[in-house]
């Protein structure tokens, strides 16, 4: 890859220290005057239209990354290409004759309250292939689209990337019999195989003419005055072209997560490999600052989404099923001989650092709380434990290593469930030889209520030792990354830094001018009896605020049935909110925290819309666009409740967001 370099500061046109009222979108949702089974690039023009009259400054989209037939905007195959599914068939050159099947296509879904992606992104790659195929002889030697490739070097990787997956029915290129390992000149040998010609060139046709009408919209917005915001998120799907053909910059053996919480007791397992930033570092961090070059073709601004994994990421092993076991990346871990030193002899250190079974556990859980067999009981035994000495406790057999080990062993479900919650009663965990790290819930494992209470406050100090030394290197990695992105692109940087946030995020976040975000129903004072949410004149002014974000409710359940309603209002100085949500109780909501002090007031579309009765779903729950931790054909397929003719065609609507606009003032 070339190095990209910084192209300069934001156009004087964009003024991104004005406060501005923006407006959160997938671009898969919008309907456009041209009925259509699915929101398209240049949708966003008319979108943006809309948006003008209506005094909205900034649209923000959803990730536009190829994820091929996964809905998820954050499971991307490619950090480079753009999702096909979002072309204009009917704006091609090519596709003439094909007119009446596009139109076709089009009308298909187009009443559909939510469009389905998969079917939808089948049945247009198979109409993109064939009007590709028609006009293969004209497009392979057309001047434009050979430069367009020299001067887009990944896609080359992309292409052959494509070619071979279809091969292999879409498998993940882990399961490939061949060309799962390769070297760059691998890459380069089946880029110019004949036999592979076409297919290379049909995957190549299909980014750049995405990226012709995404570019044409881009700039369209750009010519508005109007910012169009990206979104960039931190991680890839492991079944990417990056990942495979660039393994080098990834740490496979390990999944990137969040640690548990209140939400999720078990954290988060998102199954994508971690950077290995000492490598990126090797190649002065080439890939990224490509990736913001491409991206600084579209945006004026983005989101770094994840912000946090730039400092720290909580990692798991791969083999693992959960997130329990897993520990932040970097860490300063034990030293065996640290333990010593606090007075651990080998035997304690064994103990501390693996789950030790008592005999009667076994029977309990699998005889007598789940009726299983004196076989079964013996059989978990067996298959799985080995004593300790002649004392009635137990140790996991070698040959287990992991969470995944467990599941595969032939036992009753009872005995697996045992010995999962077994597995992490533990104080530490040796993730490398000699080196350990803290367990999450270590206070409440067998090891830690054995030590009496000088032993327990010894190891809580060692341990905050630890944490401040971690927090050292957190935050020069964060700094050090960080810099990285902002020094490359003149694009205005938005960090989504929500969850557990370390002291030195928000010091590196002011130096490099990155803005912060707050979401008004997760700002809170923690420290706080009852924790309170913050009033808006103590927002910061670096800052991007909002009601909602994809993986929430709307502002109208979380109003309806999340919230505790007087305590919110006692708070925000808002007593006058009506207890049912309404355009009255949304208006006052929105303007209210459109005169917070943050510079940006970026909300989900869905809720301005809610300024309007007319726009109202009779479900609720059918207006979210996601949900965290299900997979399903509901999530990322949320669809305008009209077309943007008839929302510009409510007066009501427009006037209503120009005085959320206004308070902006």
């Amino acid at each position: 890859m070339a190095e990209a370099v910084n192209t300069g500061t934001v156009p004087a046109n964009f003024n991104t220290n004005k406060r501005l009222l923006g407006v959160v979108v997938p671009i898969g949702a919008l309907r456009g005057k041209r009925k259509n089974s699915i929101g398209e690039y240049p949708d966003l023009i008319e979108f943006a239209e809309f948006a003008a009259r209506a005094g909205i400054g900034i649209i923000q989209i959803l990730p536009v990354n190829d994820t091929g037939y996964e809905s998820s905007p954050y499971s991307a195959l490619s950090a480079f290409a753009l999702n096909p599914i979002y072309l204009r068939l009917s704006d091609l050159s090519s596709a003439v004759p094909f007119e009446k099947e596009i139109a076709e296509f089009d009308a298909k879904y187009a009443n559909e309250k939510r469009f389905p992606y998969y079917k939808a992104a089948k049945e247009k790659m198979e109409l993109l292939h064939r009007i590709f195929n028609a006009n293969y002889e004209n497009i392979k030697d057309k001047p434009t689209l050979n430069i367009w490739i020299q001067r887009n070097g990944w896609v080359k990787e992309y292409a052959v990337f494509r070619n071979i997956k279809d091969a292999n029915g879409l498998k993940s290129w882990r399961e490939w019999k061949k060309f799962s390992k390769i070297k760059p000149k691998d890459i380069e040998t089946m880029w110019n195989e004949a036999k592979h010609k076409k297919e290379n060139i049909f995957w190549c046709y299909v980014q750049y003419v995405c990226d012709k009408q995404f570019s044409a919209a881009a700039n369209k917005l750009a010519e508005m005055g109007i910012i169009l915001k990206g979104d960039l998120p931190i991680l890839l799907n492991e079944d990417s072209c990056d990942v495979w053909a660039h393994s080098e910059y990834f740490s496979e053996n390990l999944s990137a997560g969040a640690p548990p919480d209140f939400y999720s007791p078990e954290g988060q397992n998102w199954g994508f490999p971690i950077y290995n930033w000492p490598n990126q570092q090797k190649d002065d961090f080439v890939w990224w600052k490509e990736r913001l070059k491409l991206a600084q073709r579209y945006f004026k601004a983005y989101r770094i989404d994840h912000i946090l994994g730039f400092f720290r990421i909580w990692a798991t092993s791969r083999s693992d099923l959960s997130a329990t076991m897993g520990r932040f990346v970097p860490y300063s871990q034990i030293k065996r001989e640290e333990l010593y030193q606090l007075g651990f002899d080998d035997a304690r250190i064994m103990w501390i650092s693996q789950p030790h079974i008592p005999t009667s556990e076994v029977w309990d859980a699998v005889q007598k709380k789940s009726g299983g067999t004196d076989n079964d009981v013996y059989r978990v035994f067996d298959l799985a434990l080995e004593r300790v000495n002649d004392e009635e406790l137990w140790l996991f057999k070698n040959h287990i290593k992991n969470e995944k080990d467990i599941v595969k062993l032939d036992i009753v479900e009872s005995g697996k469930d045992y010995l999962l919650r077994a597995w992490k009663n533990r104080i530490l965990n040796e993730y490398d030889k000699g080196l350990y790290s803290p367990l999450w819930y270590y206070e409440g494992s067998r090891a830690w209520n054995s030590f009496n209470n000088d032993e327990k406050n010894q190891f809580r100090e060692f341990l905050e030792m630890k944490s401040i030394d971690s927090e050292k290197k957190w935050e020069m990695q964060g700094k050090k990354l960080l810099s990285v992105l902002v020094e490359s692109t003149s694009m205005l940087a938005c960090a989504e830094d929500l969850g557990a946030v370390s002291a030195c995020v928000p010091r590196v976040l002011q130096k490099l001018k990155i803005l912060c975000l707050r979401v008004v129903r997760w700002f809170c004072d923690y420290d706080k009896p009852g924790q309170p949410f913050i009033p808006y004149n103590e927002y910061p002014e670096a800052a991007v605020a909002t009601t909602s974000v994809h993986d929430s409710s709307t502002l109208r359940t979380w109003w309806e049935s999340e919230v505790n309603q007087d305590a919110f209002a006692a708070f925000n100085g808002s007593p006058s909110l009506p207890k049912v949500y309404n355009p009255g109780t949304a208006h006052l909501f929105l303007k209210n925290a459109a005169a917070s002090k943050a510079r940006f007031f970026i909300v989900p579309f869905i809720d301005l819309l809610h300024l309007s009765p007319k726009w109202y779903a009779d479900d609720a729950a059918s207006e979210r666009i996601n949900i965290p931790g299900t997979s399903n054909e509901f999530n990322w397929t949320w669809r305008f409740p009209a077309s943007i003719p008839e929302l510009g065609a409510d007066t009501e609507l427009l006037n209503a967001i120009k005085e959320i606009e206004a308070a902006r003032k």
